[in-house]
């Protein structure tokens, strides 16, 4: 039976915010973000991670003030 091999994983910052780029199997990285679970994005190459962890962060924020309740009108 072949021996699981482990993936590396690297922690850095990039700008204000930390990423993980966890080596994927199939080649490439996958992205994730330790304070915001919902950021998950996947890459080819470390810069590729980090152009798509902006759209990824970019597409969270749209959708998030799409789902926030709008205050309602008082009727005078």
């Amino acid at each position: 039976m072949a021996k699981p091999t482990r993936r590396r994983s690297y922690l850095v910052t990039y700008g204000r915010r930390q990423l993980r780029l966890t080596e994927a199997r199939e080649g490439g990285y996958v992205v994730t973000c330790p304070r915001d679970p919902a950021l998950v994005t996947q890459a080819e190459t470390i810069e590729g991670a980090f152009e798509n962890a902006d759209d990824a962060e970019r597409t969270l924020a749209r959708a998030r003030r799409l789902i926030q309740p709008r205050p309602r009108r008082r009727r005078a």
